[in-house]
């Protein structure tokens, strides 16, 4: 196990370098409802990535660099163990989900509020 884990962290420091699409936006909120109760959160890492891109929001280039590689570890092909393996082929996605959302807890509550304070200032 410790070995699969060293290989997904591989992957996703390869990926962190590689530029985000809309595709792959697309394609990662599709595949958000695989990820079981880390669901809402990866789709908040989408919007902070689609927020990003469009410069409604300021993430440091780590964060956005985490919230990049994230996204697309889990809508490539190419990962520690490959999605066409049923249930295993999730659980290094939510595994890498869930290793970003908790290096990236305190940005996710800044970015809450920062969608709140803006749906009210657009009301």
């Amino acid at each position: 196990m410790k070995i699969k884990w060293h290989r997904a962290l591989l992957l996703f420091e390869q990926f962190r370098s590689r530029r985000i699409t809309s595709e792959d936006l697309e394609a990662a909120d599709k595949k958000a409802t695989l990820l079981e109760d880390k669901m809402d959160d990866f789709r908040l890492l989408i919007a902070m990535c689609k927020d990003s891109m469009a410069g409604r929001y300021a993430l440091s280039k780590w964060n956005l660099s985490v919230v990049v590689a994230t996204i697309i570890y889990v809508v490539s092909p190419l990962d520690a163990i490959p999605d066409m393996i049923p249930v295993l082929g999730w659980l290094d996605d939510i595994s890498i989900v869930g290793y970003a959302i908790s290096k990236l807890a305190e940005e996710m509550k800044r970015y809450q509020q920062f969608r709140k304070e803006n749906r009210l200032s657009a009301e």
